[in-house]
């Protein structure tokens, strides 16, 4: 006869033991995936907005921006805004300085209306703080459904054009006539046709889906430019320059200006609608919606990404945003924070590669604005075309953001002429409070301003 005991059955700790504190933290199990799949979509989502380590410092250069400093800002706030989202949202997503925010903040707010780059800062800054303020309370929700679906698509494809005439403009592309305001260029020149050829070489590599495609363009063309001639070699590795020329650079006080006021609505609603429709995307592909249709920790990624725009506006950045390429890493496998955890600890490695970053020209980084241009014009597909009072409207936002060289001119134009159609066609009770103030406000800029 066995003596023994019977052993009592015991729990299997296995994967927690062996993964130890990340599984506790990122609930690596729950989510169905394992560090090594995280990391490796951590990498993937890295590579494929890598891009803006090099032309965010391009455009704040036009600024008046230290291109050192600038650089050192974009890989710090990107750093920061995606450590936030991974270790307090769990949620798989990158972020860094917002294309089309950031050729808004050069060219329109310093460049057209004469600020200086600090109060544009403090521009940022405070649409941050709003940002943070709506996302703590219902008030988000409310806005975000108040504001019709035309003109939230017709923002970022308008933004999208503006980036497209921005990147067509740095290349050379196109240039100013005295006639015809703009006309082509010269395509003999090789800025030009560098710039061409790097958009036509991420759109084909992005086609048949090229791990890193926009990266591996601007590489290459770079590349090509120093071989002739046109761009000198300075390295690839030394210790990140000072960011003492944009840290707490932001001129706050010069923001309470009544003309401010359309850029910080502008940096608002664009950094919100574009923040909303890019996490609602990646929680669907991610996994992150459960059976009630609710989408898991959305609010802790919103607070996020909302004091992310604080954190950037610090360092001396535009508004940091989540980005749409964190979808190739879900692709990957990205479920948790951990990738986004990763993709930080990379943005953070980026600060000692200052020399190779300088060396990329205007002429490459313009190919990668005019494909994202044309990237962020798909949501004019999901207007209802048919319906004349949303249609114009949204066409009127979108065409004249590039016309009038400004985001907030054309958002303004917009939303006033969106509700004059619906108040002029009887369809007034399709306009809500918000944008009835909205509209007096812009009519008041135009007016007074």
């Amino acid at each position: 006869m066995d003596s023994r005991k019977p052993q009592s059955p015991t729990l299997d700790l296995s994967p927690p033991l062996r993964q130890g504190w990340l599984e506790r933290l990122f609930k690596l199990n729950a989510h169905g995936t394992t560090v090594k799949t995280e990391l490796i979509a951590g990498l993937t989502t890295f590579i494929t907005m890598a891009y803006i380590i090099f032309v965010n410092p391009n455009i704040m250069a036009d600024a008046g921006i230290d291109h050192g400093a600038a650089f050192v800002a974009t890989c710090i706030a990107a750093a920061l805004g995606c450590l936030l989202m991974g270790l307090y949202a769990n949620w798989p997503v990158g972020l860094a300085p917002g294309m089309g925010l950031n050729a808004f903040f050069t060219y329109t707010v310093v460049g057209t209306m004469g600020y200086h780059w600090e109060t544009a800062l403090g521009a940022v800054f405070v649409s941050g703080v709003l940002f943070m303020f709506l996302t703590f309370s219902r008030i988000r929700e409310w806005l975000l459904n108040s504001i019709p679906v035309s003109l939230r698509y017709a923002m970022g494809a308008g933004v999208g054009l503006f980036l497209g005439l921005i990147g067509l403009k740095t290349a050379g592309i196109v240039v100013d006539s005295p006639a015809t305001l703009i006309k082509l260029g010269s395509l003999r020149e090789p800025g030009p046709l560098l710039a061409a050829v790097c958009f036509l070489m991420i759109a084909i590599l992005s086609y048949h889906r090229v791990f890193g495609a926009i990266l591996i363009s601007i590489i290459t063309v770079t590349l090509a430019g120093w071989g002739l001639g046109l761009v000198q070699y300075s390295g690839i590795l030394s210790a990140p320059p000072s960011l003492a020329p944009t840290w707490m650079a932001m001129d706050v006080a010069g923001v309470f200006n009544i003309s401010m006021i359309s850029v910080v609505l502008a940096f608002l609603f664009v950094h919100m609608f574009d923040t909303a429709g890019t996490l609602m995307g990646v929680a669907q592909r991610a996994g992150l919606v459960n059976a009630q249709g609710r989408i898991e920790n959305l609010s802790r990624a919103m607070k996020a990404d909302s004091a992310s725009s604080v954190f950037g506006a610090v360092v001396g950045v535009p508004p940091v945003t989540s980005y749409v390429e964190s979808a190739a890493g879900v692709a990957a496998g990205g479920r948790t924070g951990l990738t986004a955890v990763t993709v930080g600890v990379l943005f953070i490695a980026a600060m000692f590669f200052a020399p190779l970053a300088g060396m990329i020209p205007a002429y490459a980084t313009a190919g990668a604005l005019i494909y994202v241009a044309m990237l962020m014009m798909g949501g004019m597909a999901h207007i209802e075309w048919d319906e004349a009072t949303d249609a114009i409207p949204a066409i009127v936002t979108a065409i004249m953001m590039p016309l009038t060289f400004s985001v907030a001119d054309g958002i303004a134009l917009g939303f006033i002429t969106y509700v004059a159609l619906k108040a002029g066609t009887g369809k007034h009770k399709e306009i809500s409070v918000s944008l009835w103030v909205l509209c007096a406000i812009f009519i008041a800029k135009f007016v007074f301003l």
